[in-house]
């Protein structure tokens, strides 16, 4: 391959399954649904066409089967599906544009090895922390592409993130209504939260010890329930410093925010991807370590744009209109490798 512009995206599919099958929030699509479901999900793979496609929420891989064969575009994709999705839970797969996959991919379920959350606290008033939970929500995908010859591979992430719903206490062994009932959506939504970051550390954890001391270009996608500058996104990037002009850098284990690059272009920020309660945020993010970052001394892609598509998010009849619940993201790259200068 010798790609002059590499596009990603990432979709969260909005529970795809096969139609007269369960979903979390109890009955799943009919015929009707499933099909207005089908072609309203072929023609956004039809319209954006990335090279690489990250998606969340699939239940049976038949689904995401018979959307891309409905978009015309079977032919030209390798469809990443774990071999357990039989429409009993939701996943994390990827459509990758034919001649692009290098190896085979891998579903990261457990906590990697030696990734602790404990601590005695910074001084002697604070209580000892100790976080008990040994794996992903949501497995995490993880492949490699190779969008030119000659290149390193591009290690690509996608994950589905613990969502900002309140766990349900309720189904818990301890929970007595008498006592808990009036805590029970703060204490599940701080349930929620504290996976979802043990989620975003777990990862972090994994980026870093792949990302350090070497120049491996690293792509992380998906529906990570959180907005650009929260804490969960915060641990996921590293917070890296953003350069303008002529200035140059880079981190080593940073990832840059396609929301952020976009900002610095756009004259408005218009960027959400999801809306609840008449709440604008975005949950759904492409992360690019600094091997696509425009002012780095190690850049191979440069920013090249990013599309939104979120307007059917205005219409709350998801079901009926088959519609998603979450915006897609498509952001672009063209090759332009940083060369070296000229002495003065």
């Amino acid at each position: 391959m010798k790609l002059s512009r590499l596009t990603i995206a990432t979709f969260n599919l909005y529970n795809l399954n096969l139609p007269g099958l369960r979903i979390y929030t109890g009955a799943g699509w009919t015929q009707e649904q499933y099909e207005r479901k089908i072609a309203w999900t072929a023609h956004q793979l039809k319209l954006l066409a990335p090279d690489v496609l990250g998606v969340q929420e699939l239940w049976h891989a038949d689904a995401l089967a018979a959307a891309l064969d409905a978009s015309g575009l079977a032919d030209q994709y390798d469809m990443l599906v774990p071999p357990d999705a039989n429409g009993t839970h939701i996943v994390c797969a990827a459509l990758v544009r034919k001649g692009l996959l290098v190896g085979a991919p891998d579903w990261i379920t457990a906590f990697p090895e030696g990734f602790v959350l404990r601590s005695k606290g910074d001084d002697p008033q604070t209580p000892q922390i100790d976080v008990n939970i040994q794996g992903f929500s949501r497995p995490v995908l993880h492949f490699t592409v190779l969008p030119r010859d000659k290149q390193p591979a591009v290690h690509v992430y996608v994950c589905h993130f613990k969502s900002k719903a309140p766990t349900q206490v309720f189904k818990e062994d301890w929970y007595d209504k008498a006592t808990y009932g009036r805590h029970a959506k703060g204490l599940g939504s701080a349930l929620s939260t504290i996976r979802r970051t043990a989620e975003a550390a777990a990862l972090r954890f994994l980026l870093s010890a792949s990302m350090q001391g070497n120049d491996t270009p690293v792509i992380v996608l998906g529906d990570i329930n959180d907005g650009q500058h929260s804490n969960t996104a915060n641990i996921l990037t590293e917070q890296p410093r953003y350069l303008v002009g002529d200035s140059e850098g880079g981190g080593d284990l940073a990832l840059y925010t396609a929301q952020t690059l976009q900002e610095y272009r756009d004259t408005r920020d218009v960027y959400y991807t999801h809306v609840h309660q008449d709440i604008r945020e975005s949950l759904d993010h492409i992360l690019v370590s600094q091997e696509f970052y425009d002012n780095s001394k190690k850049r191979l892609w440069m920013f090249d744009g990013l599309v939104i598509n979120n307007d059917h998010l205005n219409f709350e009849d998801h079901k009926g209109l088959g519609t998603n619940d979450h915006g897609i993201i498509r952001a672009a790259f063209k090759y332009r490798p940083v060369t070296a200068k000229s002495p003065a």
